[in-house]
């Protein structure tokens, strides 16, 4: 692998940017359309010359930025063009099917699609492990992140962005001691607690990477850790939105609830998606509370794991320091607040209505292309091997015990 200029986290500011200074140059990125109700209009409209014309540009715009992604965070440029094209295919077959006014009265969304379809071929077909080592969903799911920083103007996080805060250490302080608490009770090993407790508590991957690092854990077991978040979140992400539906929930409350219980951030964007544009950004801001306590949640588990005679490799104690906070701090999140910061106080609102579709629409595409990657990477198996499955149950116990206190404290606050 070639040396990286950029972490992948500062690369998605850059990138994000980088696509949000074309539209407002007067490069309009142009909006494909989607929708379709029998074969004549299938084939009149999704697939007319002047459609098709506008979906390969838009793919120009998006590979030329995948490619500069690919450049700046030192990956296999080869081998990573040709994923990243045969990903937006699968995607482009996803979109079209969500394009179809029958699906659309069921309120399936393009990325519910985009991750079965990439479920089947990832689990039914033995994929070459160039192609799986070049499918970099976090990639596309942040780039989509920071774009959706356009979308959500400061007052928004001003109102909800206390409430939010306030939910968020509530939610995670409860749920992260309940974890710990169910996987002593089952002696699960002490490296493994602490990368489920923080996964499932704060924000999944995210914070077991992080909690991996502050530990210096084995790779193994933080790579069951990630297998367990990503499967479990899919029904999450697909029945949440309707059993919200079903409880009578208001958006607010929905949004709230989906940011603060599932555990990836792109799962939230996309079941926010499903109910409604309120609740996509509550379960937004949510979330982005919460990860706003993950280089925190790091640095103090950093303290504990070296003050409770734990070492690292080379058996030297090591003493963890405040730069651990933002090395583990997702730096997304500061793109999606610079995004939303200038669409709130610098650009004007008619500017900001001229390119707004063309912003949403490109968006949207990456957190599409995002989970057609996640459901190419995730492979079924990867439970089904591991003899142990205490971590599992244990997991599963903490999710339920968090979606039960999420509900609960996002009803008191945001009703």
């Amino acid at each position: 692998m070639k040396k990286s200029i950029l972490t992948e986290d500062w690369a998605v500011v850059v990138l994000g940017f980088l696509i949000i200074a074309v539209v407002l140059s007067g490069l309009v990125i142009p909006v494909p359309s989607f929708g379709w109700k029998n074969a004549d209009d299938l084939f009149s409209k999704v697939l007319s010359a002047e459609n098709i014309l506008k979906i390969a540009l838009q793919f120009v715009v998006l590979l030329i930025v995948a490619v500069l992604g690919a450049l700046i965070t030192g990956k296999n440029l080869k081998n990573f063009s040709t994923t990243f094209v045969v990903i937006y295919l699968l995607t482009l077959f996803a979109l079209v099917l969500a394009g179809n006014t029958t699906v659309k009265e069921y309120n399936l969304e393009a990325v519910i699609f985009s991750l079965l379809i990439g479920l089947v071929i990832g689990n039914v077909f033995n994929l070459p492990q160039w192609f799986r080592s070049s499918i970099t969903s976090e990639l596309f799911v942040k780039i989509g992140l920071v774009l959706l920083g356009t979308s959500i103007i400061f007052s928004d996080i001003l109102k909800a962005g206390a409430l939010g805060l306030i939910q968020a250490l509530i939610v995670v302080v409860a749920v992260w001691y309940f974890a710990y608490w169910v996987c002593k009770r089952m002696k699960i090993d002490e490296e493994i607690t602490m990368m489920l407790a923080s996964a499932v508590s704060i924000c999944g991957v995210s914070a077991a990477i992080a909690t991996s690092g502050a530990i210096k854990g084995d790779t193994k077991k933080l790579s069951y850790i990630i297998s367990l978040v990503l499967i479990v979140a899919i029904p999450m992400m697909i029945f949440m939105p309707y059993i919200a539906k079903w409880l009578g929930l208001s958006q607010e409350v929905t949004g709230a609830w989906l940011g603060g219980s599932i555990d990836t951030t792109g799962a939230v964007v996309a079941s926010g998606s499903l109910v409604g544009e309120e609740a996509l950004k509550i379960s937004s801001i949510v979330k982005f509370a919460q990860n706003v306590l993950l280089g925190i949640a790091a640095f103090a588990i950093s303290v504990y794991w070296t003050y409770t005679g734990h070492f690292n490799n080379t058996g030297v104690e090591e003493k963890p320091t405040l730069k651990v906070i933002w090395q583990r701090f997702p730096k997304f999140v500061v793109g999606f607040i610079l995004a939303s910061l200038l669409f709130s106080f610098v650009i004007p609102p008619e500017k900001i209505g001229e390119v707004k579709n063309s912003l949403k629409s490109v968006q949207g595409l990456w957190f599409a292309l995002a989970f057609t990657a996640i459901g190419l990477e995730t492979k079924f198996s990867d439970l089904i091997k591991q003899e142990n499955r205490k971590p599992l149950y244990a997991f599963l116990i903490a999710q339920f015990f968090n979606i039960l206190v999420t509900l609960l404290i996002a009803w008191l606050l945001f009703r």
